[in-house]
């Protein structure tokens, strides 16, 4: 028994001398507080402390949907850029220029010569009016005054009945294919209270339409 006693004594011994002089570097740190830069200005933070995920704000975002407002004639985008001025849009506003069928005009009939269609064209200027051409083609329609184009007979009854309240008495609605630039407005970044106006803007222009960019 007593040797048994010498030689477990033996045995820890020699362990403690390897562990204490020749154990490798990775070894546990028997006292790795004590070896701390200022172990006592750590500080554990309770995960309920934590702002969650979603809500950190993340830098220079902003709203990614973009709307377009439209269409209009070539001529008549000016005026529309013009009415989207108050909103400061700046960079955010850019054009989209298409081609669209228009199957639907409003149209004052041939006068039967040039300077026929030039006298009625000084008297819709006499009364406002300066959104027209002479239609000049070879053809049944040669000195007509074209009025505007449209895709649907809806939309050229309305803008008829908008041009009778201004004194014009002679034009109508009639079908005639065509194909005509048309431009779309477009507005990139658009938050809900931009938006807003967008709508407000669009609803006061008859015939326009606010729609999600393609």
């Amino acid at each position: 028994m007593r040797a048994l006693f010498l030689l477990l004594l033996a045995a820890n011994l020699a362990f403690y001398a390897w562990w204490r002089y020749g154990a490798p570097a990775d070894a546990a740190d028997p006292a790795p507080l004590s070896r701390q830069i200022e172990p006592d200005k750590l500080k554990v933070i309770a995960p309920t402390s934590l702002p969650p995920v979603s809500a950190a704000k993340k830098p220079g975002s902003i709203a990614s949907s973009c709307l377009e407002w439209g269409s209009f004639t070539v001529a008549d985008a000016p005026r529309a850029e013009q009415a989207l001025e108050p909103l400061a849009l700046g960079a955010r506003l850019a054009q989209r220029r298409t081609e669209e069928v228009a199957r639907w005009w409003v149209y004052i009939p041939p006068q039967g010569s040039r300077q026929g269609a030039l006298k009625k064209a000084l008297e819709l200027r006499n009364l406002g009016i300066d959104d027209y051409f002479v239609v000049q083609d070879d053809g049944e329609h040669r000195w007509a005054l074209s009025l505007g184009v449209f895709r649907s007979e809806e939309a050229a009854q309305a803008h008829l009945a908008a041009l009778r309240a201004q004194g014009v008495r002679s034009a109508q609605v009639g079908t005639r294919e065509t194909v005509v630039p048309k431009v779309w407005l477009q507005v990139k970044g658009v938050g809900a209270p931009l938006q807003a106006q967008l709508k407000e803007i669009a609803r006061q222009v008859e015939g326009s339409e606010l729609k999600d960019c393609p």
